[in-house]
């Protein structure tokens, strides 16, 4: 029995360990024991410790065992519940809580600095002022933390999760596929008066503005349930999109994320949202089946059969070609330099990373479809094409654009033996590509280094979207004063 009370004593020690703030009990006794008017050293004696140890207690620098906080308590004629759950504090000790909280964090430590002892001589207001540093100082920290590292981190996380469900989100297809039932939409092209109409569905009304805040694509206003579109068009990107995705963040109900990672994920799922709603499940499906029953299967018929982009076919299909077509596939989407700007695969595509596991920003070999693309001359023709790699052989089909921020070409492609279901598997263009190994397209041939090694200084076109630090917010890049004066000139 004795054995089994031991257990139960260490149990609470432990609980009361984890539960229960050592910093705010220990300021806690001291309220209490000068309360009752005792010293220090009158308290050590009546609960028989030594008054170091007791001191250490009340600093919070030791936490204190079950049969010695029912001494104190005892003492100080106050039940153990005071102590563990005490009433709400004065600001005065909610400030040197906060204090002693701030000077134990690694965040503190690591800037070699001396610790402030709080003593009744130290004034409220210097005590605000101290606390007030440590706010900032933990907010800019968050901030600087908000770099390119930490959207790599979080980019690779999320490609890993897509991967794992074959990037088919079945709660999203639900959704979207309630949504078209409840407005009667038959399959084809999602036009904008049924968008109107989901829109109307879902509570929502649509008004388009000629001065949106320049830091955002769309804007909704949840007091009086309308979403503001830019009238003069959004730099090539399809109102429709953009009006899905805001219906999407209320459809999925999101709530204001609260790091980057969390930024990303919500994007990622309105976006498939609304490509759910734009290429519907219910339609698609059976269109993709007989296309590969008839070893036919192409991105510009997805594309023409629901009037979308040819970036926006793509990606539908990479939603639902594993899952219901049994193909695992890849996708990028790169810049004519060469730059990744966007790519995610099942089929083991050799992707580049760097050592966060980060693929957006790595360079594509030259030798890829992604790349080879850009040497046709036909933009928004479709160009085929097979590459050897140390994994597998590819077949892949790319088309490419023209942005504001200059080419891109968009590529889908699977694994050799799939490539007998997709139209274009006869092409001839073929190629090899050995990367991630320098020699196959990083170094120069050597009559090139030879002749040139040492005479050469570029100047760098850096990708700024890449390198800069994230904007800070709740929703990263966007102005919140600009945001909240155009709702209130609005409303």
């Amino acid at each position: 029995m004795e054995r089994f009370a031991e257990l139960d004593r260490k149990r609470d020690e432990a609980k009361i360990s984890t539960e229960f703030d050592s910093v705010a009990l220990g300021r806690w006794i001291r309220h209490y024991r000068k309360a009752k008017g005792m010293t220090l050293d009158q308290l050590a004696k009546a609960v028989d410790a030594s008054p170091s140890h007791l001191s250490l207690i009340e600093t919070g620098q030791r936490e204190a065992r079950v049969t010695m906080l029912s001494k104190i308590a005892a003492t100080l004629e106050v039940p153990v519940s005071s102590l563990m759950s005490p009433p709400k504090a004065d600001r005065r000790t909610e400030l040197t809580i906060s204090l002693e909280h701030a000077q134990r964090s690694d965040l503190y430590s690591s800037l070699a600095l001396r610790k402030v002892r709080v003593g009744p001589s130290l004034p409220t207001d210097a005590l605000e002022a101290l606390v007030g540093l440590h706010q900032e100082l933990v907010r800019r920290s968050s901030i600087a933390a908000a770099t390119p590292e930490e959207a790599r981190k979080a980019n690779a996380q999320l490609r890993i999760s897509m991967k794992q469900r074959n990037n088919y989100y079945r709660e999203i297809e639900d959704e979207a596929r309630n949504l078209l039932t409840a407005v009667k939409h038959q399959g084809g092209p999602l036009g904008e008066r049924r968008i109107e109409q989901l829109a109307n569905h879902l509570g929502f009304e649509l008004a388009y503005v000629q001065n949106l805040p320049h830091s955002t694509r769309s804007l909704t206003d949840l007091k009086n349930r309308r979403v503001f579109i830019q009238e003069s068009g959004t730099e090539g990107r399809d109102p429709r999109t953009i009006i899905l995705q805001a219906l999407g963040h209320q459809v999925l109900k999101h709530q204001p994320p609260t790091n980057f990672a969390d930024f990303l994920r919500q994007r990622v799922e309105v976006n498939y949202f609304a490509a759910a709603l734009l290429i519907s499940e219910e339609h698609a499906v059976p269109l993709l089946q007989r296309a590969k029953e008839g070893r036919y299967i192409a991105m510009e018929d997805l594309r023409d059969a629901f009037s979308v982009s040819y970036e926006t076919a793509a990606h539908r299909f990479t939603n639902l070609a594993t899952e219901h077509l049994g193909l695992q596939v890849h996708f990028l989407r790169v810049h004519e330099s060469g730059t990744i700007y966007k790519a995610y695969e099942n089929d083991n595509f050799p992707l580049p990373a760097d050592s966060l596991g980060s693929i957006e920003g790595q360079l594509a070999c030259r030798h890829w479809t992604s790349r080879s693309v850009f040497q046709e001359k036909t933009p928004g023709v479709s160009f085929y094409q097979y590459t050897d790699t140390p994994n597998h052989t590819y077949w892949s089909s790319a088309q490419t654009e023209h942005t504001s921020s200059g080419h891109f070409s968009v590529s889908v492609g699977v694994k050799f033996a799939d490539s007998k279901w997709f139209r274009g598997r006869e092409t001839t263009h073929r190629r090899s590509s050995t990367c991630p190994d320098p020699k196959c397209c990083k170094e120069p041939a050597a009559a090139l280094q030879e002749k040139w090694a040492g005479y050469a200084w570029p100047s760098a076109h850096a990708h700024s979207h890449l390198l800069a630090a994230l904007p800070p917010g709740t929703f990263p890049g966007v102005d919140a004063t600009e945001v909240f004066e155009f709702l209130d000139g609005q409303s």
